[in-house]
């Protein structure tokens, strides 16, 4: 075994995060953990894991159930295609692989959502495959370890850090040092400056030995997002709120008030209401702004609540959703500020 390899496995058992998801050998339940980890914190993770395996213990019971429900036990969590390509991958593992996943890592590569990292992560918790999973935290770990001072976004550097990390891999024990290296590279490993003196494998670490792992990895500057205006309309009648389950790739499937591009003034909004939706407020308030980021894409958006007659248009692709049926549907937390307008 890579002296690295044991030195991390040492570290692990002694100071290993005590999560639900680990020591179970539910390849289900670590699928499930895994889609939910994607770029969200384990803290935010936590709750949204037992409430989910709760309502859906099993793959067969996941398969079976509708989208929209999927979506509301996901909502909140955040991108939502994670959970999209849950309920599909389920159902395609019910349809083709007689409802267990399979363990092999190009089977599982097939499966919608299922990425390089996550099949390794999946192979090696789950069946104790000797595969690495390969995420920006390793990506980290190893630039450090190695020093590797080329650009790690590029396909060759990227290559290399891969065969690294999976000559690092242990015949026994796969799984544990898999996690091992997320745990090394989401405490102590951290982007900025990283605590040496605490790290385990930190006499292996070349990067360390040159004085500047916080220079590493090497990667290009990120575009800043693009700041996107919105005029969000919570339009109120006694029937209930008007609301669109959005088409759009971003936010799919979720349900979002109306929304007009742009930030229009109190005095533009009923105009504007009147021409694109074909319905006339009778009163208007400013319920305030609000900003939300996503991966590429800010919004900042000023809020309006508009008050309808019971007996006004519905425009169409939208409905008049109750108060307690608002309950049952997934909205986006893009939404949340205009939900408590209400």
């Amino acid at each position: 075994m890579h002296p690295v390899t044991n030195a991390l496995l040492a570290w692990y058992d002694r100071c290993a995060r005590t999560l639900p998801w680990r020591n179970i050998h539910d390849p289900y339940r670590t699928w499930v953990s895994e889609a939910m980890l994607q770029q969200t914190r384990v803290e935010t993770v936590l709750s949204y894991y037992e409430r989910f395996l709760v309502r859906f213990p099993s793959l067969q019971a996941l398969a079976e159930a509708d989208e929209p429900e999927v979506l509301k036990m996901w909502e909140g969590l955040g991108y939502y295609s994670r959970a999209r390509n849950l309920w599909q991958g389920a159902r395609k593992v019910m349809a083709e692989y007689g409802g267990s996943l399979p363990a092999d890592v190009a089977l599982l590569r097939t499966l919608p959502g299922v990425g390089p990292y996550m099949a390794g992560a999946i192979a090696s918790i789950a069946f104790n495959i000797p595969v690495p999973a390969v995420d920006g935290n390793v990506i980290r770990v190893i630039s450090r370890l190695d020093n590797i001072r080329e650009n790690a976004s590029t396909p060759s550097v990227r290559r290399l850090i891969e065969q690294k990390a999976a000559s690092l891999v242990p015949a026994n024990r796969p799984g544990d040092h898999n996690q091992a290296m997320m745990d090394l590279g989401a405490g102590i490993c951290v982007p900025g400056t990283p605590d040496c003196d605490r790290c385990p494998v930190s006499a292996f670490c070349l990067s360390h030995r040159e004085g500047d792992p916080a220079t590493l990895p090497v990667l290009p500057g990120a575009r800043p997002p693009k700041v996107i205006p919105w005029t969000v309309l919570v339009i109120r009648s006694e029937t209930g709120i008007l609301l669109r389950r959005r088409t759009e790739k971003l936010l799919q499937g979720l349900w979002c008030f109306p929304m007009l591009e742009g930030h229009l003034s109190e005095s533009e909004v009923i105009p504007a209401v009147r021409k694109q939706f074909h319905i006339t407020p009778f009163a208007i308030r400013s319920a305030g702004s609000a900003r939300h980021v996503f991966t590429h894409q800010v919004w900042q958006m000023n809020i309006f609540v508009l008050e309808v007659s019971p007996d006004s248009e519905v425009p169409s692709g939208y409905m008049f959703v109750s108060l307690d049926d608002m309950e049952k549907i997934a909205l986006p937390a893009a939404m949340n500020a205009a939900r408590r307008a209400i």
